[in-house]
């Protein structure tokens, strides 16, 4: 398993609020984690951190107490998840100038062919099979609501004046309920983890063929297109690919 990863600040934005966390090579765990903060001028750069670093200390400090059915994999990343929320969630309690911000979180964590998921906010996971990609998440937004009501077309959401709009983000309350996925994780298959700075100026087949184009750098030539197309927001990509 390869693992591409880079984060850049984009080109409108006075800082990077996209923090994200890749397991080393020789480690027992196979785990990738993405936070997008928002919430003043450093809100947004503090709470994303916080969630990484908690999420994934939580993990690594709990991970072999796990019996490894899929049952108790999935309620180690809900109890990560939720940790990491109370941890930013006090943060904006104790510090007056961050009681605004939060994040959006996204963990995956890959035991043997399958590939375990925590949700949170609009960042996005995709898979790629067999050139064609699949959104595995669903957007915590107002104009993905919109969507899934039909009132609006994906078309329509793309310049819609709430397309920022989170209804669930991580720190904003006392508790979370995070979406929780199990996806099964062949060979061949390309994970995609990102912040919505790269998904706001790329559509799923230009990122498909950037991916395609691009086998030993996908994250860097994906980050680049992104900021090509004007870089509107912060850019942050893990790129996962099963190789055996």
């Amino acid at each position: 398993m390869k693992v591409f990863a880079g984060t850049d600040i984009g080109k409108a934005r006075e800082t990077n609020q996209d923090y994200y966390y890749i397991s080393k090579n020789s480690d027992d765990i196979k785990l990738c984690v993405l936070a997008d903060g928002m919430g003043g001028y450093a809100g947004g750069e503090v709470a994303s951190n916080l969630a990484v670093s908690s999420a994934k200390n939580y993990i690594y400090n709990n991970y072999n107490n796990t019996d490894f059915t899929v049952e108790a994999i999935i309620n180690l990343l809900k109890d990560a998840t939720q940790y990491a929320n109370m941890i930013v969630y006090e943060k904006t309690r104790q510090v007056p100038e961050l009681g605004e911000m939060g994040t959006t979180l996204e963990i995956a964590l890959i035991v043997e062919d399958k590939m375990y998921i925590s949700h949170v906010g609009d960042s996005r996971i995709y898979k790629i099979r067999n050139g064609k990609i699949n959104k595995i998440t669903n957007d915590h937004s107002y104009v993905e609501n919109l969507i899934q009501d039909g009132t609006i077309t994906e078309e329509e959401a793309k310049y819609h004046p709430k397309k920022n709009v989170l209804t669930k983000a991580l720190g904003c309350t006392a508790f979370i309920e995070p979406d929780l996925l199990v996806e099964k994780f062949m060979e061949n298959d390309i994970i995609l983890i990102c912040s919505d700075g790269l998904t706001n100026m790329l559509s799923e087949e230009e990122i498909v063929k950037i991916i395609e184009e691009n086998p030993e750098s996908p994250n860097k030539a994906l980050i680049l297109a992104a900021n090509k197309e004007g870089g509107m927001d912060n850019i942050t990509v893990i790129v996962i690919k099963d190789e055996d």
